[in-house]
């Protein structure tokens, strides 16, 4: 392929970056592949999936399918009810990689390290196009929640980790393989599901749905877990999107004009006596889909620190390749320190993530009981460092980070998205709470993690004491974000300790744990700038 022209007829192009090319996101990553290693996943496979996704091909690919927004199709030309969404060919190709690789099929199919693996390729996927890791996540995540129905997961789980994209409109038990989506708020109760409004009534030995839905992520899912009130209770169904000779009577009412995650399809929806099959008890909704939900979770955690690389990846190579002030970028001290810091908090969100995800894998007794806190806990911290990495990483790139020629603005845009996802921040923290005062298990093997760090560094030793002094027991409610922010901290800190070198472990422990610097990104002394800066990718020379 020919470059293009940098000669032109009144000036000559100079100073700026030419484009990443092809780039290899496993090779280039030695946080993502150390920890992996460390922590059981498939690296082959992963390391075949950082080259692939990694192509510009790809990558543009993933441009295309955020610049052509889905299209809502209600009706056929001769008025007859379609309720479907058209999306472009990218899309469809995105989804079609995902799932072949194992996206939501390689936890439950017996390979070691199976959520680990998982969890990487969700971090991998969100650096080239988040918005197809939603319905890929709710698929992956449906799984264990079809556990409380042997009948229905007989039917639906082989075609959920079939690793096959089938996008055709058809009933299940024609498609090759099949996606699963989740409908469950409403306008009058949002993350208080227990106000639904939706009636579940018997009707021919299934149930019949009658309602709206605020939020349907993924409306072109084969299939919906969805909540609805039902004679004993709220109680969760699964929804078929298509049944065997006619479509099922869910109205597509319009598609949500997102901030980001724009080749996503997200609507709002209406059931119209919509067939459905009851999944768990009656009257025990919350607890049937909190399965999914607890899944869901792991990949709301590990999304922004993908994110987060991503962001860094551009903005160190804008400051690697541009020279302002007959320096470049990446040689003028203060720069190198403002990534050096936002590095640190990729690191943690990173190794957080997971970290989480092992313990999905770990069979061991307490590892699920670990799994229910620190998964609440990695997803709070990470959300919140997010859209501050985000920004701060286009600040580099001066104006140019504001033009959506870049990667930056979807970054941007993307950034919120999985704090609000599965529970905002305050919902996270109060979730954590009842955690702590309910479930002691959980408090005990966080306990032992942040023990297992002891003695390795005396500012995170000094910080733990200083964390268990200040709340003995469970906080107060209006310090559940302080003691949310401490506690993720902390565990992030005995992550790093573990699995990262001494350049990244120190650090954190310096800016984190003993607070040597301000509040914004950069305003520290003491980083090893060239370590960390090492590990964002090549050129670095020059740093003093």
């Amino acid at each position: 392929m020919l470059p293009p022209q940098s000669r032109l007829s009144g000036h000559e192009v100079l100073n700026q970056p030419d484009p990443r090319g092809d780039a290899d996101l496993w090779a280039a990553d030695p946080a993502l592949s150390a920890a992996v290693g460390a922590l059981g996943g498939d690296a082959r496979h992963l390391a075949a999936r950082g080259r692939a996704l990694g192509t510009a091909e790809l990558r543009a690919a993933g441009r295309e399918a955020m610049r052509v927004p889905p299209d809502l199709r209600l009706f056929d030309a001769g008025g007859r009810r379609l309720d479907e969404v058209a999306f472009h060919p990218a899309y469809h190709r995105l989804m079609s990689e995902g799932l072949s690789a194992g996206y939501a099929a390689l936890p439950w199919t017996g390979a070691a390290g199976g959520h680990v693996s998982h969890a990487a390729l969700v971090y991998l996927h969100s650096q080239v196009e988040p918005g197809t890791c939603c319905p890929m996540t709710m698929t992956y995540a449906a799984v264990p929640a079809l556990a409380a129905d042997p009948a229905l997961a007989e039917v639906w789980r082989p075609k959920l980790i079939s690793r096959r994209y089938d996008p055709a409109v058809a009933p299940l038990a024609g498609k090759e393989g099949a996606t699963l989506g989740m409908a469950m708020t409403e306008k009058q109760g949002g993350s208080d599901v227990r106000a639904n409004a939706t009636r579940a009534e018997p009707a021919d030995g299934a149930w019949r749905l009658t309602g709206h839905k605020w939020f349907c992520s993924a409306p072109m899912s084969d299939g919906f877990l969805t909540l609805a009130q039902a004679p004993g209770g709220l109680t969760c169904f699964l929804v078929p999107r298509w049944l065997e000779s006619e479509r099922n009577a869910i109205r597509l009412m319009r598609l949500k004009d997102k901030l980001g995650n724009r080749a996503n399809a997200s609507a709002e929806i209406e059931y119209d006596r919509a067939l459905a099959y009851r999944l768990g008890e009656e009257g025990q909704g919350v607890r049937t889909i909190i399965e999914m939900v607890h899944h869901t979770r792991l990949d709301t955690a590990m999304a922004p620190a993908g994110l987060m690389r991503a962001a860094l990846t551009e903005a160190h190579h804008w400051a690697s390749h541009r020279t302002a002030f007959q320096r470049r970028l990446i040689d003028q001290p203060l720069m190198a320190a403002v990534l050096a810091d936002l590095a640190l908090d990729w690191e943690g969100a990173t190794a957080l993530g997971l970290r989480v995800a092992a313990a999905f894998d770990d069979p061991a007794p307490g590892a699920r009981a670990f799994a229910r806190l620190a998964v609440a806990l990695a997803k709070y911290l990470s959300n919140k460092l997010c859209p501050l990495v985000a920004v701060e990483a286009m600040e580099v790139m001066g104006g140019m980070g504001y033009v959506e020629d870049t990667a930056m603005p979807w970054l941007y845009r993307e950034a919120p998205l999985n704090g609000i996802w599965e529970g905002s921040g305050n919902v996270i923290c109060l979730d954590i709470l009842r955690t702590v005062a309910k479930e002691p298990a959980a408090v005990a093997a966080v306990d032992a993690e942040l023990d297992a760090a002891k003695g390795a560094d005396r500012r995170y030793d000094a910080a733990l004491a200083a964390h268990r002094a200040r709340w003995p027991g469970p906080p107060a409610e209006a310090e559940a974000r302080w003691f949310a922010e401490s506690l993720a901290t902390l565990l992030t800190a005995a992550t790093l300790i573990r699995l990262a070198p001494a350049a990244v472990a120190d650090g954190y422990a310096a800016t984190r744990l003993a607070r040597e610097g301000g509040r914004t990104p950069g305003s520290t002394m003491g980083l090893d700038t060239r370590a960390l800066l090492a590990r964002l990718g090549p050129s670095t020379a020059g740093l003093g």
